[in-house]
C-alpha cells in the first residue's frame, strides 16, 4: 500500500480516535488531515509527474487534458489504437511516456532492445498488474496465464511437453476435421439464412477444437449452439468486465471488494467460473476412469499433462479454464479478422483459394485429412495467415508492473513503475515494418529468408505472441489451429461481406473482435 492510499484510508481513524480521546481537538484533527490529503492530492497530480517524475524528460503524445490526459484518447478509441498512433507520431529512443486518469504515468514500449529486456533478460522483474490478474484468476484460476514467479516456471516446464510442435502436429487431422464440419454447417445455416456471422462460427469451431484437442472431449458446439459450454463462454465474453477498460484508462477499483458483491456482471462472471471449472473437473474425472482401464495414450493436451505427474487436479483444471477461455477466443478473433482482410482484399483471397486448392485435398470429402507437412507448405496460407497476426493481433496491447527498481534502456524503472507492452503498435511501426506496415500484404512473408520474419530485421518487430518465458506457450497450436480452419473455409467458399460497406468496429479490451459478429455471405465454389 502506497502512503497516499494510506492516507486515504487512515484519516477517517485518526479523526474517530481524536473525537473519542480528545473531543476537543476533532476539528483540529479534521481540518489537518484534510490538509494532508489535499497537500499529497496537489503534489501527486500536478507537481511530482512535472517536477520530481525520473520519467519527466521523457517524449511523451501531445494533447491530453487534465483529468484524463492522455487517457482521453483510449477512452475514445478502440483497443491499442492510440499506441499504434504514438509509435509512428512521437520520436523517442525506445521508451514513451503517457498520462492517464489524474496524470498517473505510464511507460510504452516501442523499440526491440527494451522489447528484449522486459520480456527475456529482465522478464522476472515484471509481473501482471494485481487488479487485471485478480480477476484472471477468479475467471480462469491460477493457471499458467497469471501464475507467476517460480509457480509460473513450474507450470509452464510442466506444460511444454503438451505444446511442443513434436505433438501439435499430431492434432492436424482435428483441426482439419472440425474445419469441415464447420464448412458443411455454414452450407446448411446458408439455406435458411444467407447471412452467416463469422465470429460466431469461427467461435463455435474454436471452442470444439480446443475441448477434443485439448481434453479429448467433443462439445458439439458447432451442431448445437445451445451446449453449457457454448452459452457459458457467450454470457462470459459478451459481459466482459468494465475492470480492464478501467484499468487501461487509470480508473483503480477495488476489484477484490466489487468482484464479491451481489451485482448481476460480478453474478455472472462467478457462475460461468463455476461452471467452466466443473467442466474441467469433470472432463479430468474421465481421464482418470481412462487410466485406470488402461485406456490411456490420448494426443489431447490434458492427456499429455497428466501423464507428466507435475500437476494435481486443481492444478490441471485451472490450466484447463485458461486453455479453454485463452485458447478458444484469441483463435476465433483471428478467424474473423482474416474472414473481414479476406474480404476486403478478394484478389488476395483468390490466390490463396487457388494455392490450398493446388495443394490440400478437398475438404468435402469425409474421410480426407492432412498432416503438417501438407499444410505448413503452403506457404501463401502461411504467409497470409502470419500477415493477419501482424496487422491485427487477437491481444493488441498488454501491461506490466516492476517488481523491483530495474533499468530498462537506461532508463532507471523505480518499482511500482507500470509499463505497456504494445504488440498492435510493434507490429505496425513504421521504424520496423517500413512506410507500407499498415497495409496488408501476405507477399511481405514470402521469399528467401522471410518465411518467418516478414522481412524484418527484428525477432521483437512481431509481438503477437510475445518472447521470452512469458511468450504464449500455445503458439504452435494456436497458429497450426488457424491454418487449417482458414484453408477449409477460403478453399470451400468465397467470402463477402454482407454489406459491402462492413467496417472493423471493434470491441473488447482483453482480446478485439467485431461488435457486429462479422456479417458475411459464404458462397461455395466448385471444383474442390
Amino acid at each position: 500500500m502506497d502512503s497516499p492510499t494510506a492516507l486515504f484510508l487512515f484519516s477517517p481513524a485518526i479523526v474517530y480516535g481524536t473525537h473519542h480521546f480528545y473531543p476537543n481537538y476533532t476539528i483540529l484533527a479534521t481540518g489537518f488531515c484534510a490538509s494532508l490529503i489535499a497537500v499529497n492530492f496537489i503534489f501527486r497530480v500536478f507537481v511530482y509527474p512535472f517536477v520530481f517524475s525520473p520519467f519527466r524528460h521523457l517524449p511523451e503524445p501531445q494533447g491530453g487534458s487534465f483529468p484524463w490526459a492522455h487517457a482521453d484518447f483510449i477512452r475514445k478509441q478502440n483497443n491499442g489504437e492510440p499506441f499504434r498512433t504514438w509509435i509512428n507520431s512521437v520520436p523517442n529512443a525506445g521508451i514513451i511516456r503517457y498520462r492517464v486518469f489524474l496524470n498517473q504515468e505510464r511507460l510504452l514500449l516501442t523499440s526491440p532492445e527494451a522489447l528484449k529486456e522486459i520480456l527475456v533478460t529482465k522478464n522476472y522483474d515484471f509481473i501482471k498488474p494485481a487488479q487485471p490478474a485478480f480477476i484472471f484468476r477468479k475467471i480462469l484460476g491460477n493457471g499458467v496465464l497469471v501464475a507467476e514467479g517460480d509457480e509460473h516456471k513450474r507450470q509452464r516446464k510442466g506444460l511444454m511437453p503438451a505444446f511442443s510442435f513434436r505433438h501439435v502436429k499430431d492434432l492436424y487431422p482435428v483441426f482439419w476435421a472440425k474445419g469441415r464440419q464447420s464448412t458443411d454447417m455454414i452450407v446448411a445455416a446458408s439455406q435458411s439464412n444467407r447471412t452467416q456471422s463469422a465470429y460466431e462460427w469461427a467461435s463455435r469451431a474454436t471452442l470444439d477444437i480446443i475441448g477434443l484437442a485439448g481434453m479429448g472431449h467433443d462439445f458439439d458446439s458447432l451442431a448445437d449452439p445451445n451446449t453449457e459450454i457454448n452459452k457459458t463462454y457467450k454470457r462470459l465474453f459478451a459481459g466482459e468486465p468494465p475492470y480492464f477498460f478501467w484499468g487501461n484508462i487509470g480508473v483503480n477499483a477495488p476489484f477484490q471488494i466489487l468482484f464479491s458483491l451481489p451485482l448481476p456482471l460480478m453474478k455472472l462472471l462467478r457462475q460461468s467460473a463455476e461452471t467452466v471449472k466443473s467442466i474441467g473437473f469433470e472432463m479430468i474425472r474421465r481421464k482418470h476412469l481412462l487410466v485406470e482401464k488402461g485406456q490411456h495414450g490420448e494426443v489431447d493436451i490434458l492427456s499429455v499433462a497428466m501423464d507428466s505427474g507435475q500437476f494435481s487436479d486443481e492444478d490441471l483444471a485451472n490450466q484447463l479454464m485458461t486453455f479453454l477461455a485463452a485458447g478458444h477466443e484469441t483463435t476465433a478473433s483471428a478467424m474473423t479478422w482474416a474472414t473481414y482482410l479476406l474480404c476486403k482484399h478478394p484478389d488476395i483471397q483468390a490466390r490463396l483459394r487457388a494455392e490450398v486448392r493446388a495443394q490440400l485435398p478437398s475438404i468435402r470429402d469425409a474421410e480426407s485429412s492432412v498432416t503438417a507437412i501438407q499444410v505448413d507448405h503452403v506457404s501463401y496460407l502461411n504467409a497470409v495467415c502470419n500477415e493477419v497476426l501482424r496487422l491485427i493481433p487477437s491481444v493488441p496491447m498488454t501491461r506490466r508492473d516492476a517488481v523491483r527498481d530495474t533499468e530498462l534502456v537506461g532508463q532507471h524503472i523505480p518499482k511500482g513503475t507500470n509499463i505497456t507492452i504494445p504488440p498492435w503498435a510493434i507490429n505496425t511501426s513504421f521504424e520496423l515494418w517500413g512506410e507500407d506496415a499498415l497495409e496488408f500484404k501476405p507477399e511481405r512473408w514470402l521469399g528467401e529468408g522471410k518465411a518467418n520474419s516478414g522481412g524484418s530485421n527484428s525477432n521483437y518487430a512481431f509481438l503477437t505472441f510475445l518472447h521470452g518465458p512469458r511468450s504464449c506457450i500455445g503458439k504452435d497450436f494456436a497458429k497450426s489451429e488457424f491454418m487449417c480452419l482458414l484453408a477449409a473455409w477460403i478453399g470451400r467458399f468465397e467470402v463477402q461481406f454482407a454489406d459491402p460497406n462492413t467496417q472493423k468496429d471493434i470491441i473488447g479490451w482483453v482480446t478485439v473482435r467485431p461488435k457486429h459478429g462479422l456479417p458475411v455471405i459464404f458462397k461455395e465454389v466448385d471444383g474442390w
